[in-house]
């Protein structure tokens, strides 16, 4: 998909905040670009910065083993975040940073087309599904937005810290299927 590779070389070559002084690698997405579903996290941690690519540390492979449990794999969906470098210190994203970076999801998010997205965490979440409320009251929902669905829930990493939502991650996870096939996918 020649949009998403030029897309691609843009954000490699962003200056337009000041993440990109601090960053080792932008992390610009990976997956099947013809995806018809797309999980979108907030912004890439330590390991994801020193490797490129995004969920690749511990927080990476429980998403592995949360969508293996429901028959997909990274190769059957595409995997982005709002931010596209790490904010330092793993701090969370400031407004101006969503503000800057946001185009360049939005764009990824016009090229691979995608039918469901996943939000993973709150700032995915309230600029995907436009809302201002939290995970914890808006997980597993669905909004309807346009020809596709967001349903917002908890980023792997705060699953980690807090195991209680594990289990309400794997639920809003399990809507998945039947979304898809509302689409006939």
């Amino acid at each position: 998909m020649r949009e998403l590779e030029l897309l691609k070389r843009e954000v490699e070559n962003c200056t337009r905040c000041n993440l990109y002084k601090t960053r080792t690698n932008v992390v610009f997405g990976d997956g099947n670009p013809e995806a018809k579903l797309m999980l979108v996290g907030e912004a890439p941690g330590y390991y994801e910065d020193k490797k490129g690519l995004p969920f690749v540390g511990s927080a990476g492979k429980l998403l592995d083993t949360l969508l293996e449990e429901i028959g997909l794999s990274r190769d059957k969906v595409y995997i982005a975040n709002v931010l596209k470098c790490r904010p330092p210190n793993n701090r969370d994203p400031n407004i101006r940073e969503i503000e800057t970076c946001s185009p360049y999801l939005f764009a990824q998010i016009s090229y691979i087309s995608p039918k469901v997205i996943i939000t993973l965490g709150n700032h995915s979440t309230r600029l995907l599904a436009e809302t201002e409320l939290g995970i914890t009251k808006v997980h597993g929902r669905i909004f309807k937005k346009g020809d596709k669905v967001v349903i917002p829930t908890f980023h792997p990493a705060a699953c980690l810290y807090h195991p209680e939502w594990l289990k309400l991650l794997r639920e809003d996870l399990s809507k998945i299927h039947s979304l898809l096939s509302e689409y006939g996918l």
